[in-house]
């Protein structure tokens, strides 16, 4: 089954800055709206930002300003760029598309694809 593969997680000090990608190897980007989850240490989850198959963005407000979503078609990858890191932002992020679905509160096993999840730790 085809899976979407996060990769450019990990530890920062508060203040930096991450940029998280996100590949498919089977179908390609411009079929599907995309988006980034971040379930929290403490099971919270939360839908960061999505991009919509005809180039619309949402942000939660919590990151609209810090983090920018974008997509490389050509490379078939999505990216989620972050900058000025909190400690809050400390989780689990995971790509997924929800294909037909749409966007629930949290990600679903139902949706059409979806990544393994990429651990984000930012210390003070």
């Amino acid at each position: 089954e085809e899976r979407l593969v996060e990769s450019g997680g990990g530890s920062v000090q508060v203040g930096g800055s991450l940029r998280l990608s996100c590949k498919a190897s089977i179908f390609t980007f411009d079929e599907f709206d995309l988006g980034w989850y971040r379930q929290t240490p403490g099971g919270k989850c939360d839908l960061l930002s999505t991009l919509s198959e005809n180039g619309v963005t949402y942000y939660k407000d919590s990151v609209r300003g810090r983090f920018t979503i974008s997509a490389d078609i050509a490379k078939n990858t999505l990216y989620l760029q972050m900058n000025n890191l909190k400690p809050e932002d400390t989780g689990v992020y995971y790509c997924a598309a929800p294909g037909t679905l749409g966007w629930l509160p949290c990600l679903s096993d139902a949706y059409k694809y979806w990544g393994q999840g990429i651990q984000v730790t930012v210390s003070s």
